[in-house]
């Protein structure tokens, strides 16, 4: 006789944003021509790299219960802040590059210590963050800078050939996006950083209590999104070849809605980076969509975002109140079966 295959429920979200993204490739395959096309699926990658690097990084923040608003404009401070450096100012990108790194790095870690020292609210201290950032961009220039580099023109013209696909082809940030997806994966199931993340999530009190360095791990996690977003505005920047304090405007909000439909609940503690990427992917796959349907304005890519956000945070919702209310009847069921241990809230304490 053969058992049912039982699947563990936190893996649902993100099941089901896979096979939305399959589905939906499905539609486009049968439906337009040209997603026939391998490269086609290929360009999904290229054109939406930077925002899966900043997905990665707005991950950890939310599977700790926070919120990051900053990732646009620290992507469009980096583009601006880069493309002015080279051009105006002469340096080269060995060095500017590990400066905006290093510069997004250390805006993430004063949002995060902001949180941590100060208890400012994630959502006002990453808008504060935001508002900076952005307004640094018209400081350092008003106009749109263009980048002529060699080295930003070779980077962003390369072509790397898939094997086996005749002339379908990756680009270099795409590269840059999968490898930081990998690293990431490992820190979020295979370090202690990561298990003390999803701990933070589930209860920050209960991981202090268990003796977790939670103070640490926020302000960490915070200039891991920094890092992530400068990252992004440098890949966003190669692609462009320009700087501009209008670049990635509401970016953020993709970022996160990629990161809620990609399984991670808005709550905290539940969720896994591999979803981010299928939440980028169906970002993407809508854009495409629209665009080979030729008869839609691009405006329903947001509706249709929106509209998706709107149901998983919904899907999100009964399934939490689904997990508490199991959670309560064990805790009935336990103390009805040893009536002396008392109620649930009061063992141990």
């Amino acid at each position: 006789m053969m058992q049912k295959l039982k699947i563990d429920r936190k893996f649902v979200p993100m099941l089901v944003t896979i096979a939305l993204f399959f589905l939906g490739y499905a539609y486009g395959y049968i439906q337009y021509p040209g997603m026939r096309n391998p490269q086609a699926f290929a360009n999904l990658f290229i054109d939406k790299g930077y925002l899966l690097i900043a997905a990665i990084g707005e991950t950890f923040v939310i599977l700790s219960g926070g919120i990051d608003l900053s990732a646009g404009a620290i992507i469009a401070l980096v583009s601006t802040a880069s493309a002015y450096l080279m051009e105006k100012q002469g340096f080269y990108p060995e060095w500017v590059i590990p400066a905006m790194l290093l510069m997004g790095t250390l805006l993430g870690l004063g949002m995060g210590s902001l949180i941590h020292f100060f208890k400012v609210q994630p959502f006002i201290a990453t808008l504060a963050g935001m508002f900076f950032a952005r307004g640094m961009c018209f400081f350092i220039s008003l106009d749109a800078i263009p980048i002529s580099d060699p080295f930003y023109r070779a980077w962003s013209m390369a072509r790397l050939p898939i094997p086996f696909l005749g002339k379908t082809h990756i680009s270099v940030n795409v590269v840059i996006s999968l490898v930081v997806l990998v690293i990431a994966m490992f820190l979020a199931h295979r370090t202690r950083f990561g298990r003390t993340v999803y701990a933070m999530g589930g209860n920050e009190h209960s991981a202090r209590l268990m003796g977790l360095r939670v103070g640490r791990t926020k302000i960490l996690i915070y200039g891991l999104a920094g890092f992530c977003s400068a990252l992004a505005g440098v890949t966003y920047s190669v692609a462009l070849l320009s700087g501009h304090g209008l670049y990635a405007s509401g970016l953020e909000l993709d970022v996160i809605s990629s990161v809620v439909i990609g399984g991670t609940l808005l709550t905290g503690g539940v969720g896994y980076v591999f979803g981010t990427l299928f939440g980028v992917l169906i970002n993407g796959l809508i854009q495409n969509l629209i665009m080979f349907n030729g008869q839609l304005s691009s405006w329903w890519t947001r509706i249709a975002i929106g509209a998706l956000t709107l149901i998983f945070i919904g899907v999100q919702s009964a399934f939490v109140s689904t997990k508490r209310r199991q959670t309560v009847v064990r805790a009935r069921r336990k103390n009805h079966a040893d009536p002396a241990a008392g109620p649930a809230h009061e063992v141990g304490g």
